[in-house]
């Protein structure tokens, strides 16, 4: 594995352009954008880096073979050609996935259990003994993805998807994923240079992502492992050099991050997932209901927040959309506010003209990422100083 090699980063729909310009700013080579991922090369540490550093990443797959397919023989044959035993040891467990657009195969079972046979009968051959397979938190995950007929084969880096921080312990009933917060923060500019409020925080995702990004703290350091870790050729000594260097970017932040919630258990959980972060320095949460706060500070402020859509949690969708309206025009000027929403018949009763809509998903729902600009005085008087 020395030198470079190509590597596959997978983020969600959308995000391709924010992770590309993440793996150009830490250093890759070659940064293309697909649909849902985007490739790029780099060496060992980097790879290391990509899963330490990457704040819209889900995966980093290493392809280790490409190959044409026309039946189940191919398959077995092509997988069963490499040396497996020189990429992980027969004591670990591991775990196929396999995504597909074929007319070859039409089932993902099959082709990960004929996988999983070949790589069993290598190991079978080669050392006489066969590693087990765990479908749930493997040692090791290797992912098939084919392509009408083009079947590629990688080692999936990262085991469980990068979303899992390792900091969120408690979560509330609608969650937002780690990398989905990370990404519309992104998108939206976020870039610590003024107070930040989430007045509906949660179990304060936001609030850590914010911070992260506000601090240039790597925003995996919490986790304790990689799939990585398990392959033959791990090295633990670069690896800890990585996250050192990646530490030493950090930088300090010179304004209040405030979360809000008017239930007491979110706020419970929000600061426990706060102090599991290391953040507790960077953010304050508060038992508020937004619906009756002013604005806590003085100057320009952020505020980013993901209000309930009526899906998972039941509210009064038109009243409730048209009091967070009512309240930024009355309570919060001087104010970029930022939310997201998959209900987007909700939005035409906040009574306010969007800035900007950026189109998301939040899991499998189809949502809006809007600003609303909540100016001191007037918009006349705005454009007119």
């Amino acid at each position: 594995m020395a030198g470079n090699y190509k590597m596959m980063a997978k983020t969600l729909f959308g995000f391709e352009p924010l992770l590309a310009k993440e793996l150009r700013d830490l250093g890759a080579g070659h940064v293309q954008e697909g649909v849902r991922n985007v490739t790029f090369e780099g060496d060992l540490g980097f790879m290391y880096k990509a899963n330490l550093c990457l704040r819209t990443a889900l995966k980093v797959l290493k392809p280790i073979k490409t190959f044409k397919v026309a039946n189940e023989k191919d398959l077995y044959r092509n997988v069963y050609e490499l040396d497996w035993p020189e990429i992980f040891d027969q004591d670990k467990t591991f775990a196929i996935d396999t995504t597909m657009s074929s007319d070859v195969f039409s089932n993902s079972m099959f082709v990960s259990l004929k996988a999983k046979d070949a790589i069993v009968d290598k190991f079978r051959a080669v050392v006489r003994q066969r590693p087990d397979v765990r479908t749930q938190d493997p040692d090791v995950r290797i992912n098939i993805h084919i392509f009408k007929n083009t079947c590629t084969v990688s080692l999936d880096s990262s085991g469980s998807s990068l979303h899992q921080r390792g900091y969120r312990i408690l979560t509330n009933i609608a969650p937002i994923n780690e990398v989905l917060a990370a990404g519309l923060l992104l998108h939206s500019g976020w870039d610590g240079n003024t107070d930040f409020l989430d007045p509906m925080c949660g179990s304060g995702t936001f609030l850590v992502e914010a911070a992260m990004i506000a601090c240039n703290i790597p925003p995996n350091i919490n986790r304790e492992s990689y799939a990585f870790m398990h392959w033959k050729d791990y090295d633990a000594e670069l690896h800890k050099k990585i996250v050192d260097a990646s530490l030493k970017k950090t930088r300090e932040f010179h304004h209040k991050i405030i979360g809000y919630d008017k239930a007491p258990s979110a706020v419970r959980k929000s600061q426990e997932n706060v102090e599991n972060a290391n953040l507790s320095a960077y953010i304050s949460i508060e038992r508020k209901d937004f619906f009756y706060t002013e604005k806590p500070v003085d100057g320009k402020l952020f505020m980013m927040f993901n209000p309930p859509y009526g899906e998972r949690l039941p509210i009064e969708v038109d009243e409730f959309y048209a009091k967070i309206g009512d309240t930024l025009k009355q309570a919060y000027p001087g104010t970029n506010a930022w939310m997201i929403t998959s209900n987007l018949e909700a939005l035409k009763h906040v009574g306010l003209r969007p800035s900007k809509k950026i189109k998301a998903f939040n899991g499998k729902l189809e949502a809006r990422l809007v600003e609303y600009e909540m100016y001191e005085g007037s918009k006349k008087q705005k454009h007119q100083s």
